[in-house]
């Protein structure tokens, strides 16, 4: 037997403390704690929490050349400038005297918008067919755009590599939607300020900045570029946004979800770097997130089977910097970094499950490393979770989670923290996002090292499992308590775990007895 793992497992811990717990702020005070159970210590069978390294998507076929051959030319397409109101596809931004006086504002009279129809349509195209005090190019392949532009249901824009840059005019209220297809290869889209001849870069939340929207039964595919300074806060204003129509129009126009990928782009000083909303089999891979507002990438509502890979997302500046909230499930979050960001790297949130989120490299974030709120049966494997400012994973009212082959590091708090928390006081919408204050999760291999207080705690969990874990003096030896209740099966875990290298249970004696009835 390795005598150094049994000297430095004896010496630390495998639970905090109660009173570890109850001064945790995550908890809140003491009265949120569950009255403390009585638990077991057994050996359980290895062979169950056996699992082979989960298949990853294929992602060699997500390229700038796959891209190009799903540009169909065969058609040409027709522009016209007509009036916004009474458009299906703009009906989000016009509607109430709020939204439409924006536009009248800007335009200084009864808002129009650019509109592809029939077919196939690029830019170089769309300008000469534009008078040009709405659409003119500034200089080769940099065009100015002082309308909206939308590619209506049946039309295709391509935004190519001999645009050098498609300028969105802030002062002229333009922005892109999408009810077609859009493709944007090798190019760059810009929110542009005419008042400073420069990018529309962020001041205020409710400040207008041109942005991209996509709809239900659209595809969209944007690769090789950059877009800089898109959205703010306003409702499918976000920045690059994907998202079905409202529920009323959905039946009304009997839409699929749209799609489409996001392949080795850029994107800086979003409000969201990236947003969907019931959006089914999109991609985003290795592309660059950097200094947006929010979020880097934020899927969200029943957003099902997305690959979410290779990408960088860094410098958020008020939020997280990966996050799939509500509904977000069967995805695969894989070959990431997310560091830098205001609080989370990665999180899985509102019952977001069956989820794989794998290889990450997740440091520096000023909160949690990766964090796991009300979302159950979700599989974390060999993600390198090192130097966050609190956990470096973190668990909330979510069960059968399993956490095979991390690394977590040199984190601020505890290297794996499960905690219940009661949300009824908040301002949480339970029938919309419902929850059970209830936490358990099965860890097996890897390591938890050089955590501030300790490597992993959980509060009043329905159980734990571990196996093979390899768990490291903390930083911060005042941090570890050994005592309590699991205290007195201190000797049972770590014979079980260390002597005869057998996997653990801990359960409560209530969930067993609730089994025998």
């Amino acid at each position: 037997m390795n005598g150094r793992g049994v000297t430095l497992l004896a010496a630390l811990l495998l639970f905090a403390s109660p009173s570890v717990l109850a001064n945790n702020p995550e908890n809140g005070s003491t009265k949120e704690l569950r009255e403390a159970h009585t638990y077991t210590v057994t050996s359980a069978p290895i062979e169950p929490l056996h699992l082979e390294e989960p298949k990853l998507p294929d992602l060699s076929g997500y390229t700038v050349e796959a891209v190009n051959a799903k540009i169909d030319r065969s058609k040409p397409g027709s522009v016209t400038i007509r009036r916004m109101v009474q458009q299906d596809p703009l009906k989000q931004f016009i509607g109430g005297d709020n939204r439409l006086a924006e536009w009248v504002r800007r335009q200084r009279g009864m808002p129009q918008a650019i509109f592809v129809e029939g077919g196939y349509v690029n830019l170089a195209d769309l300008a000469k067919k534009v008078p040009k005090q709405y659409l003119s190019e500034t200089a080769e392949g940099v065009y100015l755009a002082r309308l909206p532009i939308v590619v209506a249901h049946g039309a295709t824009l391509h935004i190519d590599g001999k645009t050098r840059d498609l300028r969105l005019s802030q002062e002229g209220g333009s922005f892109l939607v999408n009810d077609g297809k859009l493709f944007v290869v090798d190019s760059r889209i810009t929110a542009w300020r005419e008042a400073d001849n420069g990018p529309a870069t962020f001041r205020k939340p409710r400040e207008f900045r041109p942005f991209l929207l996509s709809w239900g039964g659209t595809e969209t595919y944007i690769a090789g570029s950059v877009i800089t300074s898109f959205g703010y806060d306003e409702s499918k204003s976000y920045g690059v946004s994907i998202s079905q129509y409202t529920p009323n129009m959905t039946k009304q126009m009997g839409r699929e979800e749209p799609t489409g990928w996001i392949i080795d782009s850029e994107f800086i000083d979003m409000w969201y770097g990236f947003y969907c909303y019931e959006t089914d089999d999109f991609v985003v891979k290795g592309s660059t997130y950097r200094d947006n507002i929010v979020y880097g990438i934020d899927p969200h509502d029943r957003s099902h089977r997305l690959i979410i890979a290779e990408n960088t997302v860094h410098g958020t500046k008020k939020k997280h910097g990966i996050i799939v909230s509500r509904e977000v499930n069967d995805s695969w979050i894989f070959n990431n970094k997310s560091y830098d960001n205001q609080l989370s790297g990665i999180v899985i949130d509102r019952n977001s499950v069956n989820n794989l989120v794998a290889w990450n490299e997740v440091h520096g974030n000023r909160s949690d490393g990766i964090t796991i709120y009300e979302s159950s049966n979700n599989l974390l494997w060999g993600n390198r979770v090192i130097d966050n400012a609190r956990h470096g994973i973190r668990l909330r009212n979510s069960v059968n989670i399993r956490l095979y082959e991390n690394l977590s590091a040199g984190n601020g708090l505890i290297g794996v923290y499960g905690h219940t928390k009661d949300l009824s006081d908040t301002d949480r919408d339970i029938d919309l996002d419902p929850f059970d204050t209830k936490v358990s999760m099965i860890v097996v291999g890897g390591q938890l090292a050089g955590n501030g207080s300790s490597p992993l705690a959980i509060d009043s969990p329905l159980s734990v499992e571990l196996y093979r874990v390899d768990m490291l003096m903390p930083s911060k030896a005042s941090g570890i308590s050994f005592s309590g209740i699991l205290g007195e099966r201190q000797e049972e875990i770590l014979d079980l775990l260390v002597r005869q290298r057998k996997a653990v249970l801990i359960d409560p004696v209530e969930s067993q007895a609730e089994l025998q009835d």
